[in-house]
């Protein structure tokens, strides 16, 4: 199979770099009930966070068990609406469209965008382990037609230039450097093309990377850019933004109750909300024409 087909892919990618053997590496072993748990109610796997109000009354229940099962499809419900959000974004696309996820994990994103336009999508992740599972998600919903994943680093992804309607990362953008992966998207979307990113991001307004900012740095292997690089960088990659949003008021709800979700929390909840809090960290959505 040649690297720029639409075929499905699932061999891992040669290695490129010490750093993206240890991010290979962590995803391929992360089995965090966080992102398991909450994909098997329906089987839509978000590997991000969530956007909006908070049903409070599920802190509420007495029955513990239930308690937990209540918490977990809310924290669910509100991770599919930041991928609604996200895909809402994308612009007006058809079933003849095709889309490109970077860095998709267990592939919800994917499957939220073709759910709702229609289109073709292909995603695309480091992890030979996300990719085959994603693939097997597709094939049981039917959609392995439409919906493919492929195990290739999102810098350098073989597709064909202008093969893309629209294109964007959903909290991944962390991995990598951005003028290199902006560069990636501007080749693949075809001229009016569509880029979304949703990122946490320091607000170097404040100056360096806060003490939180550098906690969950070293905790998901990954190196948070500052928010002014994501704009400098879509300048110099024909990427104009057309809409920004700070979500960052809207994913504090989230968070809250991700940190009273017994058996889900990670340790990393109150790090979080306390970057939130003080103004060092954001989290933002961007959506960009390519020109």
């Amino acid at each position: 199979m040649s690297s720029t087909d639409a075929g499905t892919t699932t061999a891992p990618v040669p290695p490129q770099s010490t750093y993206q053997n240890r991010v290979a590496d962590y995803w391929n072993a992360e089995e965090n009930p966080v992102n398991l748990e909450l994909g098997r109610i329906d089987d839509l796997y978000h590997h991000h966070y969530g956007v909006g109000d908070v049903d409070r009354s599920v802190l509420e229940e007495s029955d513990p068990e239930v308690r937990q099962e209540r918490i977990t499809a809310e924290l669910h419900r509100l991770e599919h609406a930041q991928a609604e959000l996200l895909a809402a974004r994308l612009g007006p696309l058809s079933p003849a469209d095709r889309v490109f996820d970077a860095g998709c994990g267990r592939g919800g994103g994917s499957v939220v965008a073709h759910l709702r336009h229609g289109c073709a999508a292909d995603g695309v992740t480091i992890s030979a382990k996300q990719a085959g599972f994603a693939n097997e998600q597709a094939r049981k919903r039917g959609i392995d037609g439409s919906v493919r994943y492929h195990c290739r680093d999102m810098l350098d992804t073989g597709f064909p230039s202008g093969a893309f309607a629209a294109s964007w990362n959903n909290e991944s953008t962390m991995y990598v450097e951005l003028d290199l992966l902006f560069a990636e998207h501007a080749r693949l979307l075809r001229r009016g093309g569509r880029y979304v990113v949703i990122t946490g991001c320091y607000n170097d307004t404040y100056g360096r990377a806060s003490r939180e900012v550098s906690l969950i740095n070293a905790h998901y292997i990954c190196d948070i850019h500052p928010r002014s690089a994501y704009f400098r960088a879509m300048a110099r990659n024909r990427l104009v933004p057309v809409h920004v949003q700070d979500l960052t008021a809207a994913t504090i709800p989230y968070w809250e109750l991700r940190r009273q979700a017994g058996h889900l929390v990670t340790g990393i909840e109150d790090t979080f909300l306390t970057a939130y809090r003080n103004g060092s960290f954001q989290y933002l959505l961007i959506a960009a024409d390519r020109v």
